[in-house]
């Protein structure tokens, strides 16, 4: 099943209420109104809602628009520019490469790292994760059960170790493997945001130190299923630690899925990943097109 499939299968409740309102006979104000109070429903966030709404009345205005199919057609563009911010590609140009996982716990981490693990692996790249969470308990022997089973090596230390010095372990073992990619776990301590702050500018300046010329991206992973919580998040982990992408996770089912659009909307970030299920296959590269199609 490709994206589309899985992803309108976790969305059909959100996409069955946003698409009763375009059963509509005419686009006036009730028709606004309705749009309005389904988007922000299904978790698109206030400001994204008021802008999509907006937008949507100038460009019926625009085009003389008179059906709400045709409103449908214009919503969907809408949202599409509202995700267009930047690359939904993951920025791997060089040997090795690093990708920094960070969020908070529960959300999915650590599946996320072994899924994006795997999803590189069938791509021909050879991955090298790196348990940097020494923090929880037992995150690092969860971190090998992933490694295993997406054939990928790890680096790992003992349990309360100096995360940055398991993050220069797995830099000079990619070196001497010729590892195509870096995937590194963090610590979920946003409570804590001096602490995590200190230990991932510590983290960053090895990194430049020993590998300056490799490209980066900080991947915040977040729980669809929280809804604007995950927003709030998300704002809180792009101050500390200059976010370059979104992996969101759980989109499978009670999750409203508007949040891919509040994110990237109000943070200006590409959604890199979606999860879409339990197995090792469901986390999916973001196809912004296919995602708004199966929304509206």
């Amino acid at each position: 099943m490709g994206f589309f499939e899985k992803i309108k299968q976790g969305l059909s409740r959100t996409a069955s209420s946003i698409g009763s309102v375009f059963t509509a006979s005419e686009l006036d104000d009730d028709f606004y109104d309705e749009l309005e109070e389904r988007l922000i429903l299904a978790d698109v966030g206030m400001d994204a809602t008021q802008q999509a709404t907006q937008r949507l009345r100038a460009v019926a205005k625009e085009r003389h628009l008179k059906t709400a199919e045709e409103a449908r057609g214009a919503l969907r563009e809408i949202l599409m520019q509202m995700l267009s911010v930047g690359s939904s590609e993951l920025n791997i140009a060089t040997k090795p490469s690093v990708v920094l996982v960070i969020g908070v716990n529960g959300v999915g981490k650590t599946t996320s790292i072994g899924k994006i693990a795997n999803h590189l692996r069938t791509q021909g790249k050879k991955v090298l994760l790196c348990a940097g969470d020494t923090f929880r308990a037992a995150a690092a022997d969860q971190l090998t059960v992933w490694a295993e089973r997406a054939h990928a090596d790890i680096i790992k230390q003992d349990e309360g170790a100096d995360p940055a010095s398991v993050v220069f372990d797995a830099v000079a073992a990619a070196k001497a493997r010729g590892a195509d990619v870096i995937l590194c776990d963090t610590a979920g301590r946003l409570h804590n945001k001096q602490n995590l702050m200190n230990e991932l500018g510590k983290i960053s300046r090895i990194l430049d130190r020993e590998l300056p010329q490799a490209s980066k991206e900080v991947l915040l992973v977040l729980d669809a299923t929280t809804g604007q919580n995950g927003l709030i998040q998300a704002r809180e982990f792009q101050q500390i630690a200059g976010v370059t992408g979104i992996v969101l996770t759980k989109l499978d089912g009670t999750a409203k899925g508007g949040i891919v659009i509040a994110v990237a909307n109000s943070l200006q970030i590409p959604v890199k990943y979606v999860g879409v299920g339990e197995q090792m296959d469901d986390l999916m590269p973001f196809d912004p097109a296919a995602f708004v199609e199966a929304l509206v």
